[in-house]
């Protein structure tokens, strides 16, 4: 039974859950409850915990055996017991913490004890065998994609696609001592694969001595986040990862826009994904008195924070949406003062439809802090700016098309796992501050076949052919200045569904042609209402 075989099945446990009344939203807070223990249960039998972090009497095998009204009961006792870290008469049961914050106000929904036995004795049916193979904080990371990629859950927007998180990872290249921050941490997936990179180059750490070792476990990541549901999957998936942190865990509960922001210590890499769209508090929501720009662009105020929050040499990877790039006023004071304290060196513009919030434009922009001559350097410390196009005569993706799981043309011996990202991670180079050896137009896969336009395109003036059919381009901070007025929206590949402005009729043609549409439209109902009312 392979990890996608077993993640089917836990999540055909959610039509249990329907079946008792539980909402779509739900379904993953409810399942993971009862998961999770089942899964500390499963992996200190296996001895990959080296001690049960859940005390005696709220554990599997506390549970397994019953039935009926006492069942429910009981794990209603139990979410309690974990959560308060008390019994019901006051006694104390445990004192972690993170088991706490965990099971921080757990409690079941479930009202019918038969749904909660079908679900235990589905769960003890499951080849953990199999599944201890991969591990299971993998397979607890398909189960939280399962949920993103299923539109009603609404958990798409914590959500950043695997191949992606992966590859900026490889980019990055996370080094044994870094500390690695996102403050906007999700269900802690950037966390969980820098550790998963790192324990790949160590042995899974048995090369560390034990201060190392216990670094990596406690002090090596650091995540915020807002929600506490969200937070509550986060602490889950770094616990089954072996990434414990500090008394809060891995992922603090907070708002990286306010004081659990302005707390957090200088990060050698930040990792991130900020949450789209606006503040609903306008500026209310952005506390932090920090932040040299005031603004209720949640990803301008978030930018500020990583450039801001980096040591002196240190690196940071960012999905952001396009309008980052262009957005005029504070938009541009804060894409100048980035380049200004921090070497911008690349950019990365991604396909649509690899997120599942639907048409969403994104882009990665990869930074060192200071410059690449001297990480103490202080002002003018982007010289050149490198952009790769993955985002031009890219297909539609989504569930029919995954990103990062079809063939571009390159084999996967050449590029890894990760086709459609693989030239991307070969061009950007060895060097992880983006500073190796890069020639334009490298890997630029049928671009020779795009449109461009040499006239108009500011990008293509003035170059040969081959870089404008290419892909992969630099541009340097003095035209970025001159020619774009710092914005970074920067384009020159035409993609064969855009449709050019010049080719569109007159305005007012259109504007009669709309006219006439909803004319005949409107006719077309009124000739309805008639009908229906000859039948009454």
């Amino acid at each position: 039974m392979t990890n996608n075989d077993i993640v089917q099945k836990l999540w055909n446990l959610c039509d249990v859950l329907r079946d008792d009344g539980i909402n779509y939203s739900d379904y993953v807070t409810e399942l993971v409850l009862l998961l999770f223990i089942k899964m500390v249960h499963e992996n200190t039998e296996a001895g990959v915990l080296k001690r049960h972090p859940l005390p005696e009497g709220c554990r599997w095998t506390d549970i397994n055996e019953k039935s009926g009204i006492n069942l429910l009961n009981d794990y209603k006792r139990i979410l309690l017991s974990l959560s308060t870290g008390k019994d019901s008469d006051g006694n104390i049961v445990h004192e972690d913490p993170l088991i706490s914050a965990i099971y921080a106000d757990a409690q079941t929904r479930l009202r019918e004890p038969r749904h909660l036995e079908q679900m235990i004795k589905t769960l003890d049916q499951i080849d953990w065998f199999s599944a201890q193979k991969d591990g299971l904080g993998d397979l607890y990371e398909g189960l939280l994609e399962k949920n993103a990629s299923e539109t009603k859950s609404g958990a798409g927007q914590y959500f950043t696609p695997r191949a992606l998180i992966n590859s900026m990872v490889r980019c990055i290249k996370p080094q044994i001592g870094e500390v690695i921050q996102d403050p906007a941490a999700g269900t802690a997936g950037f966390l969980v694969t820098a550790d998963q990179y790192m324990r790949a180059q160590t042995d899974d750490y048995l090369e560390l001595s034990a201060k190392d070792a216990e670094f990596q476990k406690n002090k090596a990541f650091v995540g915020v986040e807002l929600v506490p549901n969200t937070r509550r999957l986060a602490l889950m998936n770094c616990l089954l990862h072996g990434m414990e942190g500090d008394e809060e865990g891995v992922v603090h509960l907070g708002n990286a826009l306010g004081d659990a922001g302005k707390d957090l210590k200088q990060a050698d890499i930040i990792l991130a994904n900020p949450p789209f769209g606006t503040s609903k508090g306008g500026e209310a929501s952005n506390t932090r008195d920090d932040l040299t720009y005031k603004t209720t662009n949640k990803q301008l105020a978030f930018l500020q924070h990583i450039y801001r929050n980096l040591k002196p040499g240190g690196r940071a990877a960012v999905v952001l949406p396009d309008n980052v790039l262009f957005e005029a006023g504070v938009g541009t004071e804060v894409r100048r003062d980035l380049m200004n304290k921090c070497n911008l060196h690349t950019i990365l513009r991604l396909p649509t439809g690899i997120f599942y919030a639907q048409g969403v434009k994104t882009n990665v922009l990869f930074f060192t802090k200071g410059s690449a001559k001297s990480k103490l350097q202080e002002e003018k410390c982007t010289d050149n700016v490198w952009v790769y196009d993955l985002r031009t005569n890219m297909p539609s993706f989504g569930k029919r098309t995954p990103f990062g799981n079809a063939d571009i043309g390159f084999t996967p011996d050449e590029f890894g796992k990760d086709p459609h990202l693989g030239a991307f991670e070969k061009v950007y180079g060895e060097l992880s501050d983006g500073t190796g050896k890069r020639t334009e137009g490298d890997y630029s896969f049928d671009a020779q076949e795009i449109e461009v336009d040499k006239e108009v395109v500011e990008e293509n003036q003035g170059i040969d052919d081959r870089l404008a059919h290419s892909r992969w381009r630099s541009f340097s901070r003095e035209w970025i200045r001159e020619t774009k007025g710092d914005s970074l929206d920067i384009s020159w590949l035409k993609d064969k569904n855009s449709v050019d402005a010049a080719d569109l009729p007159e305005p007012d043609l259109l504007a009669r042609e709309a006219k006439g549409e909803l004319h005949a439209a409107l006719k077309e109902l009124d000739n309805l209402l008639a009908a229906l009312e000859g039948l009454n």
